[in-house]
């Protein structure tokens, strides 16, 4: 007898789909669009996003860098200096400061040893800044090259990785880090947000309203980290913070993808997290992503979102078990490992 699921194809089905070998899961579903290696494409959002960008180099494509220094200074890390961007309230705030929108109250923060941080971007010059017109100068290049990345790229890939926020009470300007992490311990002006579903798809809905309006022609991938929360600043337990955030992340990644033809979503998180792979996408932390993991999450989207490439995807390869203790990093572990990622500094 037929029923309304007669027909469907197999990855509609959990048996089929999912309770086969691991290697054989493919969420990825058919790709809204095509990057080809003539693409300019620029990436941003949490640390994950990082081997997005990486694997893009390699394989030969067009990776758009607007903003150029030494690495050891922030430079190269993303397509301008602009470091984590953890909510899609930090990204419209980004491109509201970028265009003259926005100016928050908040200009610089002090160090304990006196220099100066920018609190947009507290970990992208190690030394700090000398002075307050030495800060301002390096802000306004930097904008600079937040808007030719905005105009020129043709493919932006932004990776969504908390709701746990630090805001200005003045004027609701948002921080990548609360403001005892990287300067200023003391500061009764900003105040801890934790952003709901509503905020977040508003706040993705607004991005992209903004973003077309100065690059009608791009193409946007959301995607969401599978890397847990370091910390939560809510009075329950961080496993139950991380489930939340990550949920509310996805639901609006959802949203705004299914209204918007040129806006796809990538399922990083559920490529790692998913039950076929029994965790072991992880290392002994439960946090940090194995190399395994990462293999797998960009094979499946080189083999469906990019044209054409120099290398051909890799088969992943699940570990037998979880590592039961802490090991030492092989060269390439600790390689892929080179993530900047402003959030760690919370536990560190």
């Amino acid at each position: 007898m037929l029923n309304p699921y007669s027909g469907r194809p197999d990855g509609s089905f959990w048996r089929r789909a999912v309770a086969i070998a691991p290697a054989d899961v493919d969420p990825v579903g058919a790709a809204k669009f095509l990057i080809a290696a003539s693409d300019k494409i620029a990436t941003a959002g949490s640390c994950f996003a990082q081997h997005i960008s990486r694997t893009l180099v390699r394989q030969g494509f067009d990776y758009l860098v607007t903003e150029t220094g030494p690495p050891e200074r922030g430079f190269g890390t993303f397509p301008a200096r602009f470091g984590n961007i953890y909510s899609p309230a930090q990204l419209l705030q980004l491109f509201r400061r970028a265009y003259g929108l926005f100016e928050p109250t908040e200009e610089a923060w002090t160090r304990p040893d006196g220099r100066l941080v920018d609190p947009f971007r507290p970990q992208v010059e190690p030394q700090g800044f000398a002075t307050i017109e030495a800060l301002r100068a390096d802000r306004d290049q930097h904008l600079a090259a937040v808007r030719r990345m905005f105009e020129d790229c043709d493919v932006f890939i932004f990776t969504l990785g908390l709701t746990e926020a630090w805001r200005s009470t003045k004027d609701g300007a948002v921080f990548p880090l609360a403001p005892g992490v990287a300067a200023a311990p003391d500061h009764g002006d900003i105040a801890f947000h934790n952003f709901t579903i509503a905020e977040i798809s508003a706040d993705l809905t607004a991005f992209m309203a903004a973003f077309r309006a100065v690059n009608p022609r791009v193409r946007v991938i959301f995607t969401v980290s599978p890397v847990p929360l370091v910390a939560t600043y809510e009075d329950r337990h961080v496993l139950v913070s991380t489930i939340y955030s990550k949920s509310v992340l996805r639901v609006a990644a959802e949203d705004v993808s299914r209204n918007e033809p040129s806006v796809a979503y990538f399922p990083s998180y559920e490529i790692v997290t998913g039950h076929h792979t029994g965790y072991r996408y992880f290392d002994e932390t439960l946090r940090n992503v194995t190399p395994q993991g990462v293999e797998a999450v960009m094979g499946l989207f080189s083999r469906h979102y990019l044209a054409a490439s120099t290398e051909a995807p890799a088969t992943p390869v699940l570990p037998a078990k979880p590592p039961a203790a802490p090991v030492r990093l092989d060269p390439e572990f600790a390689a892929l490992s080179a993530i900047i990622c402003d959030e760690e500094a919370i536990d560190s």
